[in-house]
């Protein structure tokens, strides 16, 4: 039996973490991991964290409380949300999840501020049924137009389960769109802000406040994160981690992984090792 038959428990690695990486989908990331004790530090990226735990129980500090997810419910961390991950029994955990960029979202809501779900946990069936189809078997691959309906029927469900907020201020989703675009073509040489003003045709406060919104993070953040999926790709082929973070536009391999263990909760070393793990 493989690790991703029908969502049952089989912990060929119950002795050590393991992460296995999915095949790649475009603007997302998706996994399966098992971690026995404690799982990762305190951090946040800029996409949405969507998942589910398949066995045992999943906590986690979010939002300021402790959060235990288990089988049957749907985790949705929102982009920039500091959280952390552990076991919270002694059998360790296993879970899948997929990573999507609010872009995606965005094409899908047409620049109104992202769904945010209160607690990081769902029970709304609706949810739960629109993720089956990115975490159901990550071994199989979406054509384009089954991706663009799962990403559809996210979004909707995201925006249903969340409900509506009230009192939100307008954004420009046009000019955040063009500055995203600018950052996508500025991953190793950088940009200025000056740069980013004249694609927004806005000021830095309100191109800030719309970013923000629109796609869960700052223009800087959305930069970084960028810089270290390229990190990631590269170090998973075997590049250095020297040579890798200087590709990717940062200035030296410990600038690299500061950052990196900010958004991922741990270094660049053990994600190798537990990637290796999850391909044993």
């Amino acid at each position: 039996m493989d690790k991703y038959s029908n969502g049952e428990a089989h912990l060929a690695h119950s002795s050590r973490d393991w992460v296995v990486r999915a095949k790649p989908l475009p603007q997302m990331e998706r996994i399966e991991a098992y971690f026995q004790g404690h799982g990762f530090e305190m951090h946040r990226h800029d996409t949405y964290a969507i998942g589910r735990t398949l066995s045992g129980v999943q906590s986690f500090q979010y939002d300021k409380q402790v959060v235990n997810n288990l089988p049957g419910q749907t985790m949705v961390l929102h982009p920039d949300e500091p959280h952390d991950g552990h076991a919270g029994t002694e059998e360790g955990f296993r879970y899948r999840m997929f990573y999507l960029e609010p872009a995606l979202i965005q094409q899908v809501l047409g620049g109104k501020p992202l769904p945010f779900i209160k607690g990081g946990v769902s029970n709304d069936p609706r949810l739960f049924k629109a993720t089956q189809v990115l975490l159901e078997n990550l071994q199989t691959s979406l054509d384009p137009l089954e991706m663009d309906d799962a990403v559809f029927d996210i979004a909707i469900a995201l925006q249903d389960a969340a409900g509506v907020r009230r009192g939100r201020q307008s954004v420009d989703y046009a000019s955040a769109e063009r500055v995203r675009e600018l950052l996508m073509a500025s991953l190793e040489q950088g940009v200025s802000l000056e740069a980013l003003e004249l694609a927004s045709d806005t000021d830095r406060w309100r191109l800030s406040r719309d970013f923000r919104a629109l796609f869960g993070t700052s223009p800087h953040r959305y930069l970084t994160l960028r810089r270290l999926d390229l990190v990631r790709h590269s170090i998973s082929l075997g590049v250095s981690l020297s040579d890798a973070s200087l590709m990717a536009g940062f200035s030296d391999q410990s600038h690299m992984t500061r950052h990196f263990v900010k958004t991922f909760g741990y270094p660049p070393g053990r994600w190798l090792r537990m990637l290796g793990a999850g391909h044993a």
